[in-house]
């Protein structure tokens, strides 16, 4: 399959991305504003968007960073909460990327939004460079947007934060939607639904690990017992 490195390539790719991409400006600055709130300095959140680049391990680990956290809490959670990667990796197209830099860079930029474009129909002829063009698009609008709001959460008198913390978390319903409607899964969104309440009910404080390691198991199980039903 050919690459095509032409202009026009690129503003396909670009308009494919943009719907998804430019809601990272805001949400980018409300992780920023969340990073002075919770008393950091403000360039720490273009730190924590270009070298974590994780949207809710990024808005779990301002808290963990403010409040030292052990070594330990912080490895699980960023363990339990990026395991569903492990998922995404299964079907994101990284066969189509060509030269070791270029996977390993198209696998550190493996976010949620990167995979939702990466496997839609749009995306369905894309090869290296454009992926790598979306998932560098994606990083830099995110990484600008964490640096804005840092900047001016530094500079403005804000001193309460509501709702901030769950525009990550509105942008995630959005992409769960879409997913829902390229391919109709009732029993995997049953299980997301069940896992969640279930979460909410045992461990309200923990809400997003116990969920993401309760689906993780439920998806496991179930990919077994496909796998038995098929041989």
């Amino acid at each position: 399959m050919s690459e095509d490195p032409s202009p026009h390539n690129v503003r396909r790719v670009a308009q494919v991305t943009a719907p998804i991409g430019l809601a990272f400006i805001p949400l980018g600055m409300a992780l920023g504003f969340l990073v002075v709130h919770a008393g950091l300095a403000w360039w720490w959140a273009p730190v924590f968007a270009a070298v974590i680049y994780a949207g809710s391990l990024e808005f779990l680990m301002v808290g963990l960073a403010a409040t030292g956290a052990p070594v330990a809490a912080v490895a699980l959670t960023t363990f339990i909460v990026n395991s569903r990667h492990v998922f995404y990796a299964l079907s994101f197209p990284l066969h189509r990327v060509r030269g070791v830099a270029a996977r390993l860079y198209s696998t550190y930029t493996l976010s949620d939004e990167a995979y939702a474009v990466g496997v839609s129909p749009e995306a369905s002829s894309w090869t290296t460079r454009p992926i790598l063009t979306m998932q560098v698009l994606l990083q830099l609008l995110w990484v600008t947007g964490a640096a804005i709001g840092g900047a001016l959460g530094e500079a403005l008198p804000i001193e309460r934060l509501q709702g901030l913390d769950f525009a990550l978390t509105a942008l995630f319903i959005v992409l769960a939607i879409d997913a829902y409607r390229q391919r109709p899964d009732r029993l995997t969104a049953v299980s997301a639904a069940v896992c969640a309440g279930a979460a909410w009910i045992v461990a309200p404080g923990q809400l997003l690990v116990c969920a993401f390691a309760a689906f993780t198991a439920v998806l496991i199980m179930r990919f077994v017992v496909d796998r038995r039903r098929d041989a």
